[in-house]
């Protein structure tokens, strides 16, 4: 989760996309220009473990746009395959 949070920091396409599952992932990702994050917080991690084949981890991540701030709350689903972790999808708890 922390890599993924920061490659959206740096716009680091090509790192999101071969950490999104194929199964789920996008055509591409659109970044905002003027956003600007300001940190992550784990809140749980649910699963995720040596042997484990699922995963799930809450997170907060804040940000800020044309100076206004906006934190995003998410539950994000992983899965173990190929020997590594790939984001599936991520449940929206607020923004």
């Amino acid at each position: 989760m922390r890599s993924r949070y920061t490659a959206f920091y740096l716009h680091n396409l090509n790192y999101l996309l071969q950490t999104w599952h194929p199964s789920t992932r996008p055509e591409s990702i659109e970044f905002e220009a003027q956003q600007q994050w300001l940190g992550l917080k784990i809140v749980a991690t649910h699963d995720g473990n040596q042997g484990d084949s699922q995963g799930q981890v809450e997170f907060i991540a804040r940000y800020k746009i044309h100076g206004q701030a906006y934190r995003l709350h998410e539950n994000s689903d992983f899965l173990w395959q190929d020997d590594r972790w790939y984001y599936t999808q991520g449940t929206l708890l607020s923004q």
